[in-house]
């Protein structure tokens, strides 16, 4: 095969890949975990069921796919827009409510679904429990860095945690009713208690 048609095909692979990626975290937030079924999944996604299972052999490695490339494509457009906030008069306060704000997205409440799932399903869990700590891991390395923290002073690591631990309750309490004023209250007052511990 001619190395233009291999690549044509490679792009199509990964295209159809992200089709697939994208239709399942919709399917999740709109249809949570027991609606979202791989036929609806490839249909959304425009794509034959062959297609699907040629890149997915089952739901629970297709929805832990996608919520991995949608964490990581949530993560990396988190360090795009975090630039903005260097130069903010109350730093701190940006911060922590650039975070909730992250945590609030869609990307939340479809990743919720799969951890939910996951508590029942011991196949599934072998999937997420590793997933999760990866995103973990690099949510609370760019954390440290819009902050500035150094986590060699005894209590700054934690209250990092806290603020990120803080931030997914923040985005739980938020699924059944639009929690946005209790939630911007509780930021107010927290950012102000970081910014002692950081300090």
């Amino acid at each position: 095969m001619p190395v233009q048609a291999r690549q044509r095909q490679v792009d199509r692979s990964r295209e159809t890949r992200r089709k697939l990626l994208e239709a399942t975290v919709d399917c999740l937030v709109e249809r949570g975990w027991a609606g979202t079924t791989t036929v609806l999944v490839a249909e959304r996604a425009g794509v034959s069921r062959g297609a699907q299972l040629h890149h997915f052999r089952t739901r629970g490695e297709l929805v832990a796919a996608a919520v991995e490339y949608v964490g990581t494509e949530g993560v990396q457009d988190m360090i795009r827009r975090a630039e903005a906030l260097r130069d903010n008069r109350n730093h701190t306060l940006a911060v922590v409510e650039f975070i909730a704000e992250f945590f609030a997205s869609p990307l939340f409440t479809a990743a919720l679904e799969l951890w939910v799932a996951a508590r029942t399903d011991p196949e599934l869990r072998e999937l997420v429990v590793p997933l999760e700590a990866r995103l973990g891991r690099e949510c609370h390395r760019i954390a440290v860095s819009l902050l500035g923290a150094d986590e060699r002073r005894p209590g700054v690591r934690e209250a990092v945690q806290a603020t990120l631990d803080l931030a997914r309750g923040l985005a739980l309490a938020n699924q059944l009713t639009d929690d946005s004023r209790r939630r911007a209250r509780i930021i107010r007052q927290w950012a102000r208690m970081l910014e002692d511990v950081l300090r």
